[in-house]
């Protein structure tokens, strides 16, 4: 009986060592195009030298509408520093809705409209929104964010990579 036990609890411990393992793995963020409103477009490779949060987000999401003026803060505070935001609109999204939602909201930095999916897919096939990425200024994700991250936790990863050179 005990062998057995050890098993199982072997088991356990590799599974949660390959979970924290995965859950702090850094990972170069995928090569994409970001069609930003204005007709322009961004690739993964310009997020380089900025840290970065990449916002995955809908007009009808009703925690991403919640958490935006939450980013645009943390935008506020951190942009003079070298922090960055792009926040990408969903295929589902209406174009005409997330214009409307940038302009009347002032929204203070990029955004884009994924009207083919193939940014999210690039992204780990993102369906769930919001869901956001924290990119360092090696261009290199660090974390994700399924749903509105606690702030002050985000606020302590940004100081910390924007103190690295």
């Amino acid at each position: 009986m005990k062998r057995v036990r050890f098993g199982v609890a072997a088991a356990a411990a590799l599974a949660v060592g390959i979970a924290l393992y995965l859950a702090t793995a850094v990972t170069q963020a995928p090569s994409s195009t970001f069609v930003l409103l204005d007709g322009s477009s961004r690739s993964a490779a310009d997020l380089k030298g900025r840290v970065t949060l990449v916002n995955f987000w809908a007009t009808s999401c009703t925690v991403c509408v919640a958490e935006m003026p939450k980013i645009v803060s943390t935008f506020n505070k951190y942009q003079s520093r070298g922090y960055d935001t792009l926040a990408v609109a969903m295929s589902y999204d209406p174009p005409s809705s997330v214009v409307n939602y940038t302009q009347t909201r002032k929204l203070p930095f990029k955004v884009a409209i994924d009207n083919t999916g193939a940014v999210a897919r690039a992204w780990g096939d993102v369906e769930l929104t919001p869901t956001s990425y924290l990119v360092n200024k090696r261009g290199e994700i660090v974390k994700r964010y399924v749903g509105e991250p606690d702030f002050a936790q985000l606020h302590q990863l940004i100081e910390k990579l924007l103190a690295q050179s």
